[in-house]
């Protein structure tokens, strides 16, 4: 059964403990093409770049499912086409339908994020359920790797073969300069510029940011960029395989995964979980949360601010763990 704490509004992206993979009602139902497939690259997106589980995927399906459907009843073929007028008589439906408040502030909540989400890729130029609000909802605190955790996985890949050395440039790249991994997967090896310790990543909705890469990324990349020829590139991306083509967000998903667990950390480890690394050692460093923002490449510092709650919560553990009178 889902847990429906996880698909309410804010939740942070948690870890996938299983095959990362679109629900099968998400490749089954009889809903328009025109809806359903950017509706598809939304579900891809929370699993490979926000790193949400496979249930609260399956959840957020079900919902926008439910969504679609009623909006294809009203005729509505194209997301440019919904107003916020169809957003209001979906959730008068869901009202008359006998949903729970509960069950109802959950997929309104999957509408607005599935909203953001075509702005943001300029699928659509308005969000028409920006004006709706959902009950506010606790948020679960981001999952990161501690810094020893950190140096055992990008100490993980071994030797200097192609493939050894590639790959020890992908963890520093997604630590080191707090990545998504679709940036990652679609890095432009024209855009990397290690020898002036920078590289430019173009982020969600298009939006292009400067990243500084550290010496320790500019020295790996370097290494990489020395036997990228071997595999006889065919894409023009910073990392690709052995075939000469790029990785996809899936193969980025699994080296990930599978380094982690030969650096002996269980718990499992995503792609997302080293940007919340990233992010939450800069806070504890002393770095400003606005740097932390651009770095990251967020548009609202509210999508910021959640790293602040958790290096507070780190304070107050420390507080209660080591003062007399906690």
């Amino acid at each position: 059964m889902v847990n429906p704490e996880e698909a309410k509004q804010g939740a942070a992206p948690g870890e996938t403990d299983g095959e990362p993979s679109l629900p099968r009602e998400a490749e089954k139902d009889p809903l328009p093409e025109s809806l359903r497939g950017y509706r598809d690259r939304f579900l891809e997106s929370l699993i490979f770049e926000d790193g949400l589980s496979e249930l609260t995927v399956t959840a957020y399906a079900g919902d926008l499912t439910q969504y679609i459907q009623f909006l294809a009843g009203e005729g509505i073929t194209e997301w440019g086409e919904v107003a916020p007028e169809d957003v209001a008589d979906f959730l008068s439906y869901l009202e008359s339908a006998g949903v729970s408040p509960r069950t109802a502030a959950r997929r309104l909540s999957a509408v607005r994020r599935l909203h953001r989400f075509l702005k943001e890729e300029r699928v659509t130029e308005e969000d028409p359920s920006a004006q709706f609000t959902t009950p506010k909802v606790g948020r679960r605190l981001p999952r990161w790797l501690t810094r020893e955790e950190v140096e055992a996985l990008l100490q993980a890949p071994e030797g200097n073969s192609p493939e050894g050395v590639r790959d020890a440039a992908i963890l520093e790249l997604f630590y080191s300069c707090g990545l998504r991994v679709s940036e990652v997967a679609a890095l432009p090896l024209s855009e990397v510029l290690p020898e002036e310790g920078r590289l430019r990543v173009r982020g969600k909705g298009s939006k292009t940011r400067i990243v500084p890469m550290g010496r320790a990324a500019c020295v790996k990349v370097l290494a990489w960029l020395a036997l990228r020829p071997i595999w006889k590139p065919r894409a023009p991306y910073l990392f690709i395989g052995r075939d000469g083509n790029g990785l996809t967000r899936a193969q980025l998903w699994h080296l990930v995964r599978r380094y982690a667990l030969s650096a002996g950390i269980v718990r499992p480890v995503t792609p997302h979980m080293l940007r919340h690394s990233f992010a939450t050692h800069l806070l504890e460093g002393g770095a400003d949360l606005r740097v932390v923002q651009e770095l990251l490449g967020h548009a609202d510092i509210s999508a910021t601010q959640i790293y602040t709650h958790v290096t507070t919560e780190r304070l107050a553990e420390a507080h209660r763990k080591y003062h007399p009178r906690a």
